[in-house]
């Protein structure tokens, strides 16, 4: 579409168009009353296959109702020579001829107008509205006093490959390194970013105890510019305050401050009021559910009448046992003097992380000191038990059990562990489970779908001993761009100094 905006819309501006266009506004697109959400639903179907869905279009000269995803709506614009249409859920206005979404000024000033009168919201205010229209938000418009900002401060910040802004290094309050290095892993999540950054977070918890507020200002913290080592002493008094058992100054572990803070941040946030019909294993609309949370089937399989009993359980983290623990291991990845195995480079001798998900979703056989009863055969019967993943959360968290703590001993395990930049998740879903053989996945020939595959953007490493140690990170700034974050310092860093790291 050119610069100068549709040239089309001309053909609709005639004699009353601007009611006409208020009427479908209010009949057809903003729903801000149960009846008039009755009537939409009721009305708004598509004129040629009935369905409610497929992005609905309504022609702007006509009554027709069309799907977009179809082209049900582009056969009745060719055929009627309609090139206007509206979308009935965002309010868009597409042209036909143009093939785009078009603006123009005096049409989005009346699509304005009726969704703040439909929505009850005052003029030039930016609210969610999630109890009464459901996840719906009003655009932003600047204030008087934000607009004489924007013309005093003319300078635009722009997103170069060597741009460093949201890479700040952390103060250490003494023994604080297991919270920095969690801390930047957090603030570079895309996902988590763009949720603080865009200021959803609805708080309704009593001022300075909230850690999703807190959380909030560090992430404007971390992305407004500044280059000096941040203090973060208000997240450390939350946390000691919401999560006693990390409270005071003793050297505490990384992986049990990730799991606190999100389970802080996840009982802090507001989530949906309908969250049981959350499309993930905690049931839970939340930022961190949305983003963390995966499910993991458990499969025990009676070895008398082969009954299969299945549950699903919620996770935030996967654990993996290491060799050298006390636990049995398997032996390492087959083929022998090396190779490549999902990404890693699988030197002989050298346990990969592929290696570490493989034994973790194996079947276990529970043994004669662990019957369980059979829904079946009725009775205690042995079992042989399986997990896989029902469920992939969009941000996959990997913890490598190096910390053993047992009746006998209590050491660090330093097996280094090959891990990829690029991970595919698909041999060890429930899904795949019937194509494994012997125990081991048969690569299917489409190598092409993505939907398991992960890719890295954060690697948490201790240096030291149980008793005496020291946490860094590794972040991926950009595609390629890898920073190590000792806490107050922070320097570029090699993708090969990231893989060799221990993990």
């Amino acid at each position: 579409m050119s610069p100068a905006g549709c040239s089309h819309v001309n053909s609709f501006k005639v004699e009353n168009w601007r009611q006409n266009l208020k009427v479908i506004y209010q009949c057809f697109v903003w729903s801000g009353t149960a009846e008039t959400r009755k009537r939409k639903a009721k009305s708004c179907i598509c004129h040629m296959c009935g369905a409610h869905l497929n992005r609905l279009h309504s022609c702007l000269y006509c009554v027709f109702f069309g799907c977009f995803t179809k082209k049900h709506i582009h056969e009745h614009a060719k055929n009627k020579r309609h090139n206007l249409a509206i979308d009935l859920l965002y309010g868009g206005i597409y042209c036909f001829v143009c093939q785009d979404y078009i603006y123009d000024k005096d049409m989005e000033q009346i699509a304005k107008e009726e969704q703040r009168k439909a929505w009850k919201l005052p003029a030039y205010v930016c609210i969610p509205h999630t109890h009464r229209v459901g996840e719906k938000y009003s655009t932003w418009e600047p204030t008087k006093r934000e607009l004489e900002l924007l013309r005093h401060n003319p300078k635009r910040r722009k997103i170069t490959t060597n741009c460093t802004i949201g890479l700040r290094g952390l103060i250490n309050l003494g023994n604080t390194c297991f919270m920095n290095c969690i801390v930047q892993a957090l603030t570079h999540t895309p996902l988590l970013r763009d949720f603080f950054l865009s200021d959803r977070h609805k708080c309704e918890m009593q001022s300075n105890s909230c850690l999703v507020c807190e959380m909030s200002q560090l992430f404007q913290e971390f992305y407004s510019g500044h280059r000096s080592p941040h203090i973060p002493f208000r997240l450390l008094h939350l946390v000691w305050t919401h999560a006693r058992h990390l409270a005071g100054y003793e050297q505490q572990d990384a992986h049990e401050f990730l799991i606190a803070a999100l389970d802080v941040l996840h009982r802090h946030c507001k989530g949906d009021d309908n969250g049981k019909k959350a499309n993930n294993p905690n049931h839970c609309n939340c930022i961190i559910d949305q983003i963390f949370t995966g499910g993991l089937q458990s499969d025990v399989t009676c070895q008398v009448c082969h009954g299969v009993s299945t549950t699903i359980d919620p996770f935030w983290d996967i654990s993996l046992d290491l060799p050298g623990s006390s636990t049995p291991f398997w032996p390492l990845s087959p083929g022998s003097e090396g190779g490549v195995v999902n990404g890693e480079s699988h030197v002989s001798g050298t346990t990969t992380l592929t290696d570490c998900l493989r034994r973790f979703t194996r079947p276990e056989h529970l043994g004669s000191s662990a019957k369980i009863k059979c829904s079946g055969c009725h009775s205690y019967q042995e079992s042989t038990k399986q997990l896989t993943m029902k469920k992939l959360p969009i941000v996959a968290c990997f913890h490598l059990k190096r910390f053993e703590h047992s009746a006998k001993l209590r050491r660090k395990i330093t097996t280094y562990v090959s891990f990829p930049l690029e991970l595919d998740m698909t041999p060890f879903m429930a899904s795949s489970k019937e194509s494994r053989m012997n125990g081991q996945y048969q690569q299917p020939v489409d190598t092409l779908n993505n939907d398991n595959k992960y890719s890295l953007f954060a690697v948490v490493n201790h240096q030291g001993t149980l008793e005496s140690g020291h946490y860094t990170s590794f972040i991926r700034q950009h595609k390629d761009q890898w920073f190590k974050c000792d806490d107050a310092i922070i320097t570029k860093a090699s993708i090969k100094d990231v893989l060799d790291s221990e993990g």
